[in-house]
């Protein structure tokens, strides 16, 4: 059974970083590309970032320069570092994988930034 845990969101103060991680389990040999989408109280969700299986990248302009994607095939593992954090990156940031055509999201970690 695939599962996807985010683990790294918590509150931090305008300027500061965070590191979100998404693990991927249940499925490590076919995991394709890996993204981070966003969802603030009362907006829909929103695409942040990707990264294919290649380590080829793509990131929301809101966030270019800010925010960098990796991953650590080995190890399943996707990371979001997120620096000068600003009040309007205060979300609930879920991370998505691509699993033999099959999309699927973890429960979410919740980034607040406070100014």
């Amino acid at each position: 059974q695939v599962q996807l845990v985010e683990s790294g969101g918590g509150l931090v103060q305008a300027g500061g970083s965070l590191r979100l991680s998404c693990v991927v389990s249940g499925s490590p040999s076919s995991v394709g590309t890996m993204g981070w989408s966003r969802q603030a109280p009362g907006k829909q969700r929103e695409f942040v970032a990707q990264i294919t299986s290649g380590g080829s990248t793509d990131s929301a302009d809101s966030v270019k320069g800010r925010f960098t994607i990796s991953r650590d095939n080995a190890k399943n593992t996707m990371y979001l570092q997120m620096n000068s954090l600003k009040p309007e990156d205060t979300a609930r940031y879920y991370c998505y994988s691509s699993i033999r055509g099959n999309t699927y999201w973890g429960q979410g970690t919740q980034v607040t930034v406070s100014s």
